[in-house]
């Protein structure tokens, strides 16, 4: 007992935590945990689930919110305005300007069957968006994979619809568009709660081998042939506006040809017939004066000739050979 007094008298004195500081501190950190745990936020491209005691309730934009702290309300932020993308027969290791790729094979997911029964290997991708955030996180529990599966059986079933040649060239788009629309439909019927925005044929190629060096070069033909046709209508549409014009314009020299000689023709009718009348007038005076600019016409352009009445007896006087007249 001495002792302990000894120490006390030393100037150290016992430090005890008072019950009420305690509580302060306790009611404090419960505060700040309760006003923490009741404020979340939502980013843009996203919307927020809220569950009441594990039981949904709500769904949240973006923005700054408030819920019940403690865990009686929770959060699932989804991102409903990211396209994603899900690749099949491949994979992307770095995406970017320059993506890079990744090698190796997934025959799995992109050998099938054509329907001539032929062997092709297809490489698609799909993207997709989230369109309902409660479907999307509480009706499917393994989302990946049925996304993957109904994508697949998709593929494999349009596909197998068609010969290999058009499923490497013409079919390409038709699949693409179709394949959109089936998924959309399958999505819907298993609340899945996304919608497929594209499907895009990547490469399709039958199987490596001597079968694919044929198919490489009937694929060839065929660009050639398409190039062929592209160049004969390129000339095609070339020559014939040209040939067009030209027959337009030979037509309308032939009609302004047809109009001046009717023309003419015209004129030369009512000149005959202005004559005509006056030589109806006066048959004699008429035909006397165009007799004499007939003659006047034929020997207009003549030098030295001399006109001798038929009826002439005698030739006195005679015109003289050097030119005089005797």
């Amino acid at each position: 007992m001495s002792e302990r007094n000894a120490g006390n008298s030393s100037g150290n004195p016992d430090f005890r935590i008072k019950p009420k500081l305690v509580a302060i501190v306790l009611i404090v950190v419960v505060v700040l945990a309760g006003i923490l745990s009741s404020l979340y936020m939502v980013d843009q491209t996203e919307q927020s689930v809220i569950l009441l005691f594990g039981k949904y309730n709500r769904i949240q934009g973006p923005g700054l919110h408030t819920k019940l702290p403690f865990g009686i309300e929770k959060n699932y932020n989804v991102p409903t305005q990211v396209v994603q993308t899900m690749p099949f027969g491949f994979r992307t290791q770095q995406a970017g300007v320059s993506t890079i790729y990744d090698k190796s094979d997934y025959p799995e997911e992109s050998v099938m069957l054509t329907g001539d029964l032929n062997i092709v290997d297809v490489e698609w991708v799909i993207q997709y968006r989230i369109i309902d955030p409660y479907k999307w996180l509480f009706m499917v529990e393994n989302k990946t994979k049925t996304i993957r599966d109904i994508s697949q059986s998709v593929i494999n079933l349009l596909v197998g619809d068609r010969a290999i040649l058009n499923v490497m060239g013409s079919e390409r788009t038709n699949i693409s568009v179709q394949a959109q629309e089936k998924m959309n439909k399958m999505f819907d019927a298993y609340n899945l709660g996304i919608t497929v925005t594209t499907v895009q044929l990547k490469n399709i190629v039958p199987p490596v081998g001597e079968v694919q060096d044929a198919y490489e070069d009937v694929n060839m033909a065929i660009q050639d042939m398409e190039k062929l046709i592209n160049e004969g209508k390129e000339a095609y549409n070339k020559e014939i506006p040209l040939a067009q014009g030209q027959k337009s314009q030979m037509v309308q020299q032939a009609e302004g040809y047809a109009t001046e000689r009717v023309n003419e023709a015209k004129g030369d009718v009512a000149r005959f017939s202005a004559v005509l009348k006056e030589y109806q007038k006066n048959k004699d005076v008429t035909r006397s004066r165009l007799y004499i600019e007939m003659v006047e016409n034929v020997f207009d352009k003549e030098n030295g000739t001399d006109m001798v009445d038929k009826n002439l007896e005698n030739f006195l006087p005679l015109k003289s050979l050097n030119g005089g007249n005797q």
